[in-house]
This record gives C-alpha cells, sequence and structure tokens, in this order.
C-alpha cells in the first residue's frame, strides 16, 4: 500500500548538498562544505552503489568528519596565510598608554591614548587603590565596550 521510500533517498542527499552549500555560502567557515561533500560522496555515493539507508548515513557521518578534522584546518590555513598579523581596531589599544585627562573619581576617569584618543575609563581590578591624577602614565589592559580599563605605569626612581 506505501510506496518504499529508500529508492527516493537520492533526493533527500542532494537536498542535503544544496542547503550545506547555501548555508557555507553564508559562513564561509568550511565547515558546511565538508558536510556537503561528506552527504555528496558518502551518502549520495552510497546510495548509487545500493548501500541501504544506515549505510549511506554511516558513510556520509565519517567521511564527513575526516573531512572536517583534516581538510578543514589546512583549508583555513591557506584563506588566512596572507593576512595582515598587525591587531587592529580595539585590539590594538591592549597595552597602549596614555595619560589621565581628568583625574580618577572612584576609579573612573578620562585618559588619552597616545594615539591621540580619548577614553572614559576605569581602574583595572588589579589597580584598585591606586590613586591617579591628570597626567599620570596609564597603560590600556582591556577595552570594555565604550570604556577603556587602565593600570597605572610604574614609575621608576633613577637614583
Amino acid at each position: 500500500m506505501f510506496p518504499d521510500l529508500t529508492q527516493y533517498l537520492w533526493i533527500a542527499w542532494l537536498v542535503f548538498v544544496v542547503i550545506f552549500v547555501i548555508v557555507e555560502l553564508l559562513t564561509l567557515e568550511f565547515t558546511f562544505l565538508m558536510l556537503a561533500a561528506g552527504s555528496l560522496l558518502g551518502g549520495l555515493g552510497m546510495n548509487l552503489l545500493g548501500a541501504p539507508w544506515w549505510a549511506q548515513i554511516g558513510a556520509a557521518a565519517v567521511l564527513a568528519a575526516l573531512l572536517l578534522f583534516t581538510i578543514r584546518p589546512l583549508l583555513l590555513k591557506q584563506l588566512k596565510k596572507g593576512a595582515d598579523p598587525t591587531p587592529s581596531n580595539v585590539d590594538a589599544l591592549h597595552g597602549l598608554s596614555g595619560r589621565v585627562m581628568i583625574a580618577f573619581v572612584d576609579g573612573a576617569g578620562t585618559v588619552k591614548l597616545d594615539n591621540g584618543e580619548t577614553w572614559t575609563s576605569r581602574l583595572a581590578p588589579a589597580s584598585t587603590g591606586a590613586a591617579l591624577d591628570e597626567g599620570d602614565r596609564i597603560v590600556v589592559t582591556r577595552i570594555h565596550g565604550a570604556t577603556a580599563e587602565v593600570a597605572p605605569v610604574e614609575r621608576r626612581e633613577d637614583a
């Protein structure tokens, strides 16, 4: 009375491949590309060879896992090969020094960094109790949204 739906399983494999490729085009991380290749070669390939449905799923899973853990890292390494290693944006601010523009009250104040930017700031947790007055040198330890977390620069006294 009911038709054998396993004869139409090849359509499901093609749908999986198309969906995985579309998601890969949106994410560009090579994860769904590996899943698409596993579905195409493992799932659809085993289907065309006449394997049962459970063998098709197993082959697709094993092949996708192998591709994820072997080929994907190599592709990501090649993709990032020509990237500029210089930190930019907020990452470039970590470790940058500057001066206090408005004295710190209750652990919050304003600093001007050596790159010319003025930031609202607060003291780093490790520096609690330190008094920062106008003109004192600081170093950025962290960025929280639009607030720079800073620590005072150790003053060296020359004898």
